[in-house]
């Protein structure tokens, strides 16, 4: 396994590389963990990789490890604006992809996306990863095997208070914040997509309809902090989504 980014200041990247032990199945031997050279460094070095294969960038990395043909996929967990390219870099190096949420920018990014794995055979996963705990996994077999039931009306939430003041200042917070790293969508896109993917995964569903309700609750804030969804799924049922960071 290689990792972009994960290195210092980053949170996520280090709950993946412990979750990518769990069962022991998965090796990382390789990575660029930061946009400077000198971090990157450090931070291998602290994983316990060798010095050449840290990496400065993660196109040094991928034209590196595609001729030396000794890594398996690609995890890429950076903020939202470097997800498209090095993407469509490693899956045309023939890499499968484990790509943080979300996707990308744009449909017309996804659509590529999408493209470029048809023409390379290469698998692309999102990581909607709540989808593995077993107490999700439990009511999603209970909905399958109509336990309760036709499902007709679907409630989900996901609620955070950690941007309810004007005053955060962290890495995490800055490129969140700003809609030329995080894209169109704030709070939408950093959590609301989990619960829409729980929507659908639990009750087997497909969401065909919405209509949303985004909020800057903070003043001065361009992107949506509070969101409320109306759903409407491909069996009649209805729905409500709320999440908020505020």
């Amino acid at each position: 396994m290689d990792m972009i980014v994960g290195g210092p200041g980053a949170f996520i990247g280090g709950v993946y590389r412990i979750a990518a032990c769990l069962d022991g199945e998965i090796e990382l031997v390789c990575g660029a963990f930061s946009s400077d050279a000198r971090q990157s460094l450090e931070m291998g070095a602290k994983l316990g990789l060798s010095a050449d294969r840290i990496y400065g960038s993660y196109k040094e990395m991928i034209e590196h490890e595609h001729e030396t043909g000794e890594m398996d996929f690609v995890v890429i967990v950076t903020p939202n604006h470097v997800h498209y390219e090095p993407a469509i870099l490693a899956l045309l190096a023939g890499f499968d992809v484990i790509l943080d949420k979300p996707m990308c920018h744009s449909l017309e990014q996804a659509r590529h996306l999408s493209r470029t794995v048809d023409e390379t055979g290469r698998t692309l996963c999102l990581t909607h990863a709540y989808t593995g705990y077993p107490m999700v996994k439990q009511p999603r077999q209970m909905i399958l095997r109509f336990d309760i039931g036709l499902v007709r009306k679907v409630y989900v939430e996901y609620q955070q208070g950690w941007l309810s003041h004007d005053n955060v200042n962290s890495k995490q917070t800055q490129w969140r914040l700003d809609p030329k790293q995080s894209g169109p969508s704030g709070c939408l896109g950093d959590i609301g997509v989990h619960a829409f993917n729980l929507a659908e995964y639990v009750t087997g569903l497909q969401i065909t309809h919405v209509c949303t309700d985004l909020r800057s609750v903070i003043d001065g804030r361009q992107l949506d902090d509070d969101v409320s969804v109306l759903l409407r799924f491909n069996n009649g049922a209805s729905g409500v989504l709320m999440a908020s960071q505020v």
